[in-house]
């Protein structure tokens, strides 16, 4: 029951992008088109679960163990920069469409605070192994959610009369605000 707190907790209640406000640069720049969100959220969902076991692992039998845990933000970040040139590569061999859409907003998932915040989280939380897969599994899913959300809409306000003052960029952050609040009525989900 507490690991199912924890993902509904980390994928709705507390959504990286909608609440902790990480992630917000592929947030609104691959949020254009639901095919292409769906693809970072799946490449996110990939390299946030897979570096949430092996930060999980390098910090309990490395870090801690060696008593160097003041390099964790380092290697956190080593770790994350490999995993995304592992996806990196693997999108560009079996799904180079996927991969082009994506374009410059792959590389940046290395750069992408939410990873390297779940990691920390998980560390500061003091998470054990299962806890932190399921807490970065659903922190992963939590984004997803919320740019596939942002995708749909941001594809129906295309064809809207929107006023010039609030085209492109204003109208976005206006409906992620909007959305932020929607996700705060989760709040009270989980105690």
């Amino acid at each position: 029951m507490n690991l199912l707190l924890i993902a509904v907790g980390a994928a709705l209640v507390n959504n990286v992008v909608l609440s902790q406000f990480l992630g917000l640069c592929p947030f609104i720049g691959v949020s254009k088109k639901v095919d292409t969100a769906a693809g970072m959220g799946g490449a996110v969902i990939f390299v946030i679960t897979i570096a949430s076991v092996v930060t999980s692992l390098i910090y309990t039998f490395v870090l801690e163990k060696l008593d160097i845990t003041y390099l964790q933000t380092i290697v956190f970040i080593l770790v994350i920069a490999a995993l995304v040139q592992f996806v990196e590569m693997f999108l560009k061999k079996t799904m180079p469409s996927l991969y082009q859409a994506l374009g410059v907003y792959l590389p940046l998932i290395t750069t992408n605070c939410a990873v390297l915040g779940v990691a920390l989280i998980n560390v500061q939380k003091s998470y054990g192994f299962l806890s932190s897969v399921i807490n970065g599994f659903g922190t992963a899913v939590g984004f997803t959610i919320s740019i596939v959300i942002m995708a749909g809409i941001r594809e129906k306000i295309e064809y809207n009369d929107i006023p010039e003052s609030f085209k492109g960029t204003p109208i976005v952050l206006v409906t992620a605000g909007l959305m932020a609040m929607a996700f705060f009525g989760f709040s009270g989900l989980i105690k």
